[in-house]
């Protein structure tokens, strides 16, 4: 008889490939989302106002998921921040 070798348990679990989930979306998605389609409907010349306070993430943080999701959709947009608020303003092309 020959000697059987042992399988090694394994470390993760798995599922079908079917189910693994498509696509990026950071912790930041909602927020940027929610920007994005404001900024869709602002007129020419007119910034967003996003309260910092309602945050949940820091201002650099969804500054810079802000200019990726921007740059990705072929968007134009400029930022800036004070204490209390994230400006938002597309620039006209």
């Amino acid at each position: 008889m020959s000697p059987q070798k042992q399988k090694t348990p394994m470390n993760f679990k798995t599922m079908a490939r079917i189910d693994v989930p498509q696509g990026r979306k950071g912790k930041h998605n909602q927020v940027v989302s929610r920007i994005l389609s404001d900024l869709g409907q602002v007129k020419e010349g007119m910034a967003l106002k996003v309260p910092l306070g309602g945050l949940t993430a820091s201002k650099e943080q969804v500054r810079s998921a802000l200019n990726r999701a921007t740059r990705k959709a072929g968007l134009d947009v400029a930022t800036v921040t004070d204490a209390e608020f994230l400006y938002v303003w597309s620039q006209p092309k």
